[in-house]
């Protein structure tokens, strides 16, 4: 019996390795589909799947219980694509799609995975559409207001504080959250008022909800904010730039919204600007990363996980105009793509000291912006 029982561990353990993976999406523009991966241990990727969406479809989100991927399309009907994803596999499925309130360059779920939020850079609005219990998308219940180029829109660890930085009026929002009703309201105060000029775009805010991580796309900086686990408001800690010292590029402008005339472009020649995108940290939280579009480079960040300060490390080439990428849950690896490139990189990530070693370089689509990574073990 003891010999049965030993045989049956070992093949139920057999089969739950078996059944897990580590699957990398990427979402290309210009092909208006979804290129899927498999992540091996060694950071080989494999797999190489293209799944539909639509025309310029962008970013992505992925619900808390990894069972469902969401895609949003900035192309008229404006509407977010759902999946089903093969915990074996890491195949994509199309469940539905749902209509949005705007063109959205950002979306992401509360914590319980029942509402989607979107934030609109060309609308300058923030939205909540409810999600039921099968993981499909409602129309949007609430829209509201803010200021000029909402750029994302994440919740606190805790489920009730949202955030939403606003480009062109270098403001945060700062809203309170019903996760019963899925309403938002205002904080107060409702908003953090940034330096003239930052453009505040992405962030991240830490495991243990002490920090928020501000990206600023027209300098390239990463400002720590504190958040007041009471109030859920936030106060500035501190600011660093994310590029190397002899940088020749320049604070940037705000640009034009995807789909719209001169999309992503600003009014002057723009050669020499700043376009910092996308930010990301390590499950330990020691590193984080930002990609800048204008140098096509991802630049490594030491974090102080006590007091929230950053310094900054080193710079390496990548994709070109890289505008996202992605870090596995087990830290091991980054994987980037570019708006301008036809290629996927995959970088080796050192434990001590964060430095990126590009392992090598796979097939990708056309104007590749958003990547997710979704470990299944």
């Amino acid at each position: 019996m003891n010999a049965f029982r030993a045989a049956a561990v070992f093949l139920s353990l057999y089969a739950l390795q078996a059944s897990a993976g580590t699957f990398v999406y990427v979402s290309n523009a210009d092909d208006g589909d979804i290129g899927v991966y498999t992540l091996q241990p060694d950071g080989r990727l494999s797999g190489a799947a293209r799944v539909p969406a639509a025309k310029v479809v962008m970013p992505m989100t992925v619900s808390p219980d990894r069972k469902h991927l969401y895609a949003g399309v900035r192309s008229k009907p404006f509407s977010v694509i759902q999946y089903a994803i093969d915990a074996k596999t890491g195949a994509l499925r199309q469940v539905a799609s749902a209509p949005l309130a705007e063109s959205f360059p950002y979306i992401s779920t509360d914590r319980t995975g029942r509402f989607l939020f979107g934030a609109s850079y060309g609308g300058h609005v923030v939205s909540v559409n409810p999600i039921g219990a099968d993981g499909r998308v409602g129309e949007p219940s609430q829209v509201i207001p803010t200021g000029r180029n909402a750029h994302s829109v994440r919740i606190d660890g805790t489920n009730r504080f949202v955030f939403v930085p606003t480009l062109g009026t270098d403001q945060v929002f700062q809203f309170t959250f019903d996760p019963k009703a899925g309403r938002l309201a205002s904080n107060t105060p409702a908003v953090f008022q940034m330096k003239q000029g930052v453009g505040p775009r992405h962030f991240l805010i830490s495991a243990d909800n002490k920090f928020v991580y501000v990206l600023s796309e027209l300098q390239a900086t990463v400002t720590t904010f504190a958040l007041d686990a009471k109030t859920g408001l936030l106060s500035e800690v501190s600011s660093v730039s994310a590029l190397p010292a002899d940088t020749k590029l320049g604070p940037g402008m705000p640009r034009g919204a995807v789909g719209t005339p001169g999309a992503n472009q600003a009014p002057r020649n723009t050669d020499n600007d700043v376009w910092a995108a996308d930010l990301h940290m390590t499950p330990d939280e020691r590193f984080l990363y930002i990609s800048e579009r204008t140098g096509h480079t991802i630049n490594t960040l030491s974090v102080d996980k006590a007091t929230g300060k950053l310094a900054y490390l080193g710079s390496v080439p990548t994709e070109k105009q890289p505008r996202g990428f992605a870090i596995d849950p087990k830290g091991r690896f980054l994987v980037a793509c570019g708006e301008k490139s036809e290629t996927v990189s995959v970088y080796s990530i050192d434990a001590a000291s964060g430095a990126l070693k590009l392992l090598r370089q796979y097939p990708g689509g056309k104007g590749a912006n958003w990547v997710e990574i979704v470990g299944t073990d």
